[in-house]
């Protein structure tokens, strides 16, 4: 991978992130909501609304609003909150952080479920584990999120009563009880992925154990687990990463449905509170924030992809 790409790659995402401001800030704008009626209230007098206007730079034109907020963004700095008066950068980051933990947490689990299924069900291609884990596929990608927590908090919360139901511990506070919070909506998001990606290793793993270079290591007499996972899962899971890259979008829109079931206080509740307040800075700076985040891990899959697949160069 040369310097030239790294800059193309890093300049596309710059791109992308400017393109997205400018769709955010611009449909934000076509919002029904007044900051300053938010902030002042529906009693407020046409003079204290105005003088609002004025110090918040309201009645400038548009670009010049779109000015004023994309620099100050670059310094971090999104303004502050219509609905509580907070600074909103620290609020989002913080709400970022245990997105991010929830996030981690339900991909580790769903790689460790993912990539030995999709294996087993490759190695017995036509039998009954193939069949097994298609079902469970396919049972996995029909049910939407909400269908999904709900179950999963029906058994493990209401029938057997073996972990909290909803809420948020942080782990600084008590490790054990954070953990045990974070468990049911991991297993929620990781169900949902491990639908697509086992089904993702399974196709490519059957492909990859049908080459050239597989044959020739089973004629070499190499084991069965050192061509499994040496070989053959090596050049399987390159496509797989694509998926997970792509869940990742998947991740961060469709948690915010299992952050407000589960009542976890992430960036994606953060927003709904904030579309329900009309918060303008909020939504303008949450959006931005996820934008940020879906580029930097494709970011990071393409160096994985280099990483793992050594025939692949980028000029």
């Amino acid at each position: 991978m040369t310097a030239s790409y790294l800059l193309k790659r890093l300049l596309l995402m710059v791109y992308t992130l400017l393109v997205v401001s400018l769709l955010v800030f611009g449909i934000t704008q076509l919002l029904p909501a007044d900051a300053a009626v938010t902030l002042l209230g529906q009693n407020a007098t046409p003079e204290a609304l105005a003088a609002v206007r004025e110090r918040l730079g309201l009645d400038a034109p548009a670009w010049l609003q779109y000015w004023h907020w994309l620099t100050q963004a670059l310094q971090g700095n999104f303004g502050v909150s219509m609905r509580n008066g907070l600074e909103v950068a620290p609020t989002l980051l913080t709400a970022l952080s245990r997105s991010l933990l929830l996030a981690v947490c339900a991909l580790i689990l769903m790689l460790i479920i993912a990539i030995p299924l999709g294996i087993w069900a490759a190695v017995r291609r036509g039998k009954t584990a193939d069949v097994l884990v298609s079902v469970i596929s396919y049972i996995g990608i029909s049910f939407p999120e909400f269908v999904t927590a709900t179950l999963v908090l029906l058994l493990f919360a209401d029938v057997w009563q073996i972990l909290p139901a909803t809420g948020y511990v942080p782990l600084s506070e008590n490790f054990v009880s954070g953990i045990q919070h974070l468990i049911l909506p991991s297993v929620t998001v990781a169900l949902i992925l491990v639908a697509h990606v086992s089904r993702m290793v399974r196709s490519e793993m059957v492909d990859v154990l049908h080459t050239d270079y597989i044959r020739a290591a089973w004629l070499k007499g190499l084991s069965r687990r050192r061509i499994l996972w040496r070989h053959a899962l090596r050049n399987g899971l390159l496509p797989t990463i694509t998926i997970v890259a792509l869940d990742v979008g998947y991740l961060l829109g469709g948690i915010v449905v299992v952050e407000e079931i589960f009542a976890i206080p992430g960036i994606g509740r953060e927003l709904i509170v904030a579309v329900q307040a009309r918060d303008l800075p909020t939504i303008q700076a949450g959006v931005m924030i996820l934008a940020a985040t879906y580029s930097v891990v494709n970011f990071l899959a393409d160096l994985a992809y280099v990483t793992l697949d050594k025939r692949i160069s980028y000029a």
